[in-house]
């Protein structure tokens, strides 16, 4: 297998992009292209055992920064590593394109300049894969389509059902709406008139579900707008992150309570990692003409590593087909 990884893409770039990949080049043996500017990934390379690993650099002198506007750094900046790395998929020079850049250039630069939609494609669809208790959960969309019309979501159901049978292994996968409540009448306009196309999909629906339900395991595919599911993510986030605060800062109150925090340290930090979404490492931007991951910018290169394997298990699931196939039968 031969994978794009995108050196410029994390907050602190090149160096969790390289280090990442150069674990996945030794875990896995697949030949890893890092896609950037030449030099810096070259002395970034430079502090790395390599020996025997296949990696190969190509350079690309531009980089669209967090802080760019999509539209207009897809339009002027054609030499970045997102239009290379994601063009070399399109040339079938890649098999996969991985990426912890601007969610929104990667977006715009997949969809206007390099590998455009699948045919038949309303709206690709962002995806994210969460780490719950209860298994993997696919949940999109996430953000790259804040509006959205009642047959997006039917799509986007589709195509999350197709990743989780494909990547996840998920047999006959159970697919909800996101709503505030689990009645069919509950919801806004949206969720309501989607509701009866998801009904009729053939696809294992299973009705209306709220955030509780799909944090208890009780669907494998989460849809929603882009909207509403930027919140439900950003949210859970949060959350995590002010519970693991107060733990910590609970546990340091007193010496009891901290001689306890030790011998639970390993508990805890057993808990960190079912939870971490660095073991994930990115989510798929599904109905474009490749296998494109997005990781968080924050990632560091265990997250990209895992972002990596999971661009490899796209490409085994042949998932980009899959929906192509999917898609097709739905139309005749």
């Amino acid at each position: 297998m031969r994978i794009a990884v995108d050196a410029m893409g994390s907050d602190a770039y090149p160096v969790p992009d390289v280090a990442g990949a150069v674990l996945a080049a030794r875990d896995w043996g697949d030949e890893i292209v890092l896609v950037g500017q030449e030099d810096k990934i070259r002395a970034e390379l430079a502090g790395h055992d390599t020996t025997g690993l296949r990696l190969e650099v190509v350079h690309a002198p531009q980089v669209i920064e967090m802080a760019d506007d999509p539209a207009w750094a897809a339009r002027e900046k054609t030499a970045s590593s997102m239009h290379v790395g994601m063009g070399l998929v399109r040339d079938g020079l890649a098999d996969a394109y991985v990426t912890a850049g601007n969610t929104g250039g990667v977006l715009a630069v997949a969809t206007l300049h390099t590998l455009h939609r699948i045919r038949g494609v309303l709206r690709p669809a962002l995806a994210v894969i969460l780490p719950l208790p209860a298994g993997r959960v696919v949940s999109l969309d996430i953000g790259a389509n804040a509006d959205c019309r009642p047959e997006y979501l039917a799509q986007f159901a589709l195509m999350g059902a197709i990743y989780a049978r494909a990547v996840l292994e998920c047999g006959g996968p159970r697919v909800a709406l996101l709503s505030n409540g689990e009645e069919p009448g509950k919801g806004n306009a949206l969720v309501k008139e989607a509701y009866p196309l998801l009904s009729a999909s053939g696809l294992n629906f299973v009705g209306n579900i709220e955030p509780k339900e799909a944090l208890g395991g009780h669907a494998d595919v989460v849809v929603h707008d882009g909207f509403a599911g930027n919140v439900f993510i950003k949210t859970l986030e949060a959350a995590a992150k002010m519970l693991t605060d107060l733990i910590r800062e609970e546990i340091k109150a007193g010496p009891l309570t901290a001689a306890g925090g030790l011998l639970a340290r390993p508990a805890f930090r057993r808990v960190r990692r079912r939870i971490d979404p660095f073991e994930v490492g990115g989510g798929p931007l599904l109905g474009v003409n490749g296998v494109v991951i997005i990781g968080h910018g924050r990632s560091n290169d265990r997250a990209i590593k895992n972002a990596i394997g999971q661009a490899r298990k796209a490409v085994q699931g042949n998932v980009v087909a899959t929906i192509r196939n999917g898609l097709a039968k739905e139309q005749d």
